[in-house]
């Protein structure tokens, strides 16, 4: 089923109803957008198949360019006032029928004049509209584009351009969780800390470490290192890169004495 019928008047703006058409099939699928010339299969007959796809559509776009109330049928008078002009039609078919219907105003086109349509569609006048300019024409798609998937949620569910952003959005992710695993985590023994007393830590993943302790200390995750440099007591750096369940391993560097033997 289409969800979205685009309606022009032949004579007013065909190029920009075939470019809005053109781009919602682009991002939403052949068979969810329907526009007469590219939809009806040969040998179809083309009454029959408007007028049942306008009554099954969830939304019609009524492009309309600066000439749309002006365009004059066979007999010389405005193609509007005709009962039978398939625009008319469609656009009546769908305000019947409570369909939602989307003034698409192009170029210099101006709110349509309740006074210049016929009473079966004087509610148009009364439709919320969207533009569509040339020379912004890649915006103005978009934002037609972006209102549709919003108020049509099945047809939001075949947006291509919202799937290919959210891939983006994922391999974006992916990359950067492996530069992330990538990164060499630096060691304990790269690091030189020069701190005098107390306890500190070494670059956050390290480990922590106590200066000048006066004896054994675990302060976190893993095993201790005691590496005191002292004379006659037992101060020096100790270090841990675990938790106190681990194990306490010293060096103790006293300076040798002389023996007597060298006096």
């Amino acid at each position: 089923m289409h969800d979205v019928f685009v309606n022009y008047r032949t004579g007013d703006e065909e190029t920009a109803a075939t470019l809005i058409a053109r781009e919602l099939t682009r991002r939403f699928g052949a068979d969810r957008v329907f526009f007469a010339s590219n939809s009806i299969e040969p040998g179809h007959r083309y009454p029959a198949e408007l007028v049942k796809t306008v009554e099954e559509c969830e939304a019609l776009l009524a492009v309309i360019g600066p000439r749309w109330a002006e365009v004059r049928g066979a007999d010389g008078r405005p193609a509007l006032e005709a009962e039978q002009d398939w625009t008319r039609r469609e656009i009546r078919t769908a305000l019947d029928r409570g369909i939602l219907v989307i003034p698409v105003l192009v170029g210099k086109a101006t709110r349509i004049d309740r006074a210049v349509l016929p009473e079966d569609l004087r509610e148009l006048a009364d439709c919320q509209y969207r533009r569509f300019d040339h020379r912004d024409a890649e915006s103005d798609l978009t934002a037609l584009g972006d209102v549709l998937a919003r108020l049509l949620p099945d047809l939001g569910q075949e947006d291509r351009d919202a799937q290919a952003a959210r891939e983006r959005a994922q391999a974006k992710s992916r990359k950067k969780k492996a530069q992330d695993a990538g990164h060499v985590r630096m060691r304990a023994r790269d690091v030189e800390q020069r701190v005098r007393g107390g306890i500190g830590n070494l670059n956050g993943d390290l480990g922590s470490f106590v200066n000048e302790p006066q004896g054994p200390v675990n302060t976190g995750p893993g095993h201790q290192y005691n590496a005191p440099h002292f004379e006659g007591d037992n101060t020096g750096v100790q270090f841990t890169a675990g938790d106190n369940s681990g194990t306490v391993h010293q060096r103790f560097e006293r300076e040798r004495r002389r023996s007597d033997d060298t006096r």
